[in-house]
């Protein structure tokens, strides 16, 4: 279900934490996205609104998983105003701060962006800037910055490339509220107006039955 409603990516893959051993409020959860799909029917990804460009989002949760500790990653790809990548998933190593849950969270992004644009420019499309939008100024001045700082000594080398990547230009990082971070969504669970917005942004409209 997940393939064309990004926007249960991360309540789908909360639950699957548990299918090992579900119990009843487990259980509920799946009744209660069922019930969230049989009054959302109505709901369908729609591509050319806006411009045909390729526009990222990017968020983390810090801490998130309260047994292992480890933060959820989510980023949401839209391409002419519709979502044509999107992941909601536990980062593989516990983050020591919010900037390093941000920042291993941007580098994620930045694989799948940087593979389509090389998708899209082998179709014929092409665009002057390929942006992905954060909402942490610190894990954006961490990329760009080609210094250490003694707060970042323990992150883990791969994720350092994404500096090369920012420095050659291929990508841009650039602040955006989070208010109007569309990435918001993967990465917990949202009050029902924001969810909303979020799901807007990612190309989502409910048409007449």
């Amino acid at each position: 279900m997940v393939c064309t409603r990004p926007g249960l990516a991360y309540a789908v893959g909360t639950i699957s934490h548990f299918l090992s051993n579900l119990g009843r409020e487990h259980w509920n959860a799946e009744k209660w996205i069922m019930r969230y799909l049989r009054g959302t029917s109505n709901m369908k990804l729609c591509f050319g609104n806006e411009k045909p460009i390729l526009v990222g989002y990017i968020d983390s949760d810090m801490v998130g998983d309260i047994d292992s500790r480890r933060s959820t990653s989510g980023y949401l790809i839209t391409y002419s105003g519709g979502v044509v990548a999107w992941q909601s998933r536990l980062q593989k190593c516990v983050a020591l701060s919010t900037i390093e849950s941000d920042f291993i969270a941007a580098t994620e992004a930045c694989k799948e962006m940087l593979w389509m644009k090389k998708f899209v420019q082998e179709l014929g499309f092409t665009q002057e800037r390929y942006v992905l939008y954060c909402d942490s100024q610190s894990a954006i001045h961490l990329g760009k910055n080609s210094t250490f700082q003694a707060r970042s000594y323990h992150i883990d080398v791969r994720y350092d490339w994404i500096r090369d990547v920012l420095e050659a230009k291929l990508l841009e990082l650039e602040k955006i509220y989070t208010d109007d971070n569309g990435a918001d969504m993967l990465t917990k669970a949202l009050p029902r107006m924001k969810f909303e917005a979020c799901c807007l942004t990612s190309g989502m409209e409910a048409f007449p039955t």
